[in-house]
This record gives C-alpha cells, sequence and structure tokens, in this order.
C-alpha cells in the first residue's frame, strides 16, 4: 500500500456525467493488478471527510487510469478536478482478478454493467497477455451509457454492447444478453462487475451451466484497508456464513462464495 500525495492528473476526458483520469503515479501504477482500487482524497477541505474509492481502469509504467460516474458530492468534486492538479491517493488495494495459466488459451467472459465497466479493461490487456480469449459484454440503459465503447474497439477486443433502450447493440439487459450468447460460446470463466441485482442473475447463469465465475463487489468503504469495518459484507468462508471486510478480502470474489443481499 503506497500513499502518493502529488499523483498529477496528465489527461482528463468526459462525457456527459462519465469521466476518465490519467493519474501520474509510478509507484502505484508499478504494483496494481486488474481488480484492485485505489482511495482518493477528492477535496483538501474536512467535507468530505472519507476518501473515495475507484478501481484502477488502466495502467502503464507510469500512470492509473480511474473512471467514475457522478454519483454523489464526493465524484461530483472530482469530476471538477483538471488536468495539471494533484490528488492524493492511495493504493494499490484489495485482491483483484484472477489470471494466469488456469485461462490460457481458452474463451473468458467479461460482463460489466454500467459504470462497472471499469475493472474490465485492465483485466481484458491481462487475459490477453495470458494468451486467454476475453469476449466482453458491455451493457448501459442506452448508447450514452456506454461511453468506453470506442476505447475498448481501438483495443482490438472481442466486444458486444446491450442497451435497455436498443440504442446500440443487443435490446435488453446485459445479463440476458450473456445468457442469449453462451449458447454458442465455450467460456471456461467469467469476470463480472456491475449492479448487484445484474451480478447475482450471471451468478446464477454461470452456476447453471457450471461455469467457474468472479465478481467484483461494490460497498461503502471508509478507509480502504481494514481498519474502519465500514465496509463488511456475509461471504461463505469454508462453507460458513461470516461477516467480511470487502476492503481486505476482496473486492473480488469467487461466485460460491458470495451471499448474496436477498438470500437468508
Amino acid at each position: 500500500m503506497i500513499v502518493d500525495p502529488r499523483a498529477r492528473i496528465v489527461d482528463k476526458k468526459s462525457w456527459g456525467n462519465y469521466f476518465l483520469l490519467s493519474l501520474e503515479s509510478p509507484l502505484i501504477a508499478s504494483k496494481s493488478f486488474s481488480g484492485q482500487f485505489v482511495m482518493v482524497r477528492v477535496s483538501p477541505h474536512p467535507y468530505p471527510l472519507l476518501r473515495r474509492p475507484f478501481s484502477i481502469h488502466s495502467k502503464d509504467e507510469n500512470h492509473i487510469e480511474i473512471f467514475f460516474k457522478i454519483a454523489g458530492t464526493g465524484t461530483a468534486l472530482l469530476s471538477q478536478k483538471k488536468s495539471g492538479e494533484s490528488l492524493d491517493i492511495l493504493g494499490p488495494l484489495g485482491k483483484g482478478f484472477s489470471t494466469g495459466q488456469a485461462v490460457e488459451g481458452r474463451e473468458v467472459a467479461l460482463v460489466g454493467g454500467g459504470r462497472g465497466i471499469a475493472p474490465l479493461y485492465l483485466l481484458a490487456r491481462e487475459l490477453r497477455t495470458c494468451r486467454a480469449l476475453p469476449k466482453i459484454f458491455y451493457g448501459g440503459k442506452s448508447l450514452k451509457d456506454l461511453p468506453l465503447k470506442d476505447k475498448f474497439e481501438r483495443e482490438g477486443f472481442e466486444i458486444s454492447f446491450s442497451t435497455d433502450d436498443g440504442s446500440c447493440g443487443y435490446r435488453g439487459l446485459v445479463s440476458d444478453f450473456l445468457q442469449a450468447e453462451l449458447e454458442k460460446l465455450s467460456v471456461s470463466r467469467i469476470f463480472a462487475c456491475g449492479p448487484e441485482a445484474m451480478m447475482k442473475k450471471v451468478c446464477l447463469i454461470a452456476q447453471a451451466r457450471n461455469i467457474p465465475a468472479e465478481f467484483s463487489l461494490e460497498s461503502q468503504l471508509g478507509c480502504g484497508f481494514g481498519v474502519c469495518w465500514g465496509c463488511v459484507r456475509r461471504i461463505r468462508n469454508n462453507g460458513k456464513a461470516a461477516w467480511v471486510k470487502i476492503c481486505e478480502e476482496g473486492p473480488v470474489f469467487p461466485a460460491e462464495d458470495i451471499i448474496w443481499q436477498e438470500e437468508k
């Protein structure tokens, strides 16, 4: 875990309420993997007091990128930052996705709903490096909720789109699209991030087909490294339900360990 109080914003892109920031932070970039996150101080003032968590969207030798949508005071303040300004960031934090020899040469599905697409770009790059064959499913309410569409396409990934209103790609939920497309694919693993309802449905689809799956869970994080106990959630540990700190033990968990919020 590294504190970088002078992570300079070197590039900023925006699409309505969606933003992509590139931050110069060589030490954090060098230790980051897909599925991990950083905690960002969004204001030098006492309010908001707590840092905000953001998945690491991409990285190179000297930079990381974070992608977010305005969802409250913290993200609204962050969206107002300009290129050349510096941010105080903490990371990389958490446990990320599983890559490596287990998926080498095999088809894998990456499912991102809305802003949940954020960690899947870096994951897709890592999977391609280890010779896996990532098939990306990117869903949103409408075309305007797919702001990273062109970025994924420029990178040459095999990517398909779905929108609730049919303005881009498949008309309907990305989970329904995945279910239909699995009839044509030989997927060996599924990775997903997005709204809770979407991930639960993807989990059920994976279980019905006996496909191993991993999910990046969202939670209200306070500190980001396991001190405050503000992000606990019931997760199966050796088959028994236990309260687990998402920031420390996750945010990525295998499907069989997750107790979805409606479960008793």
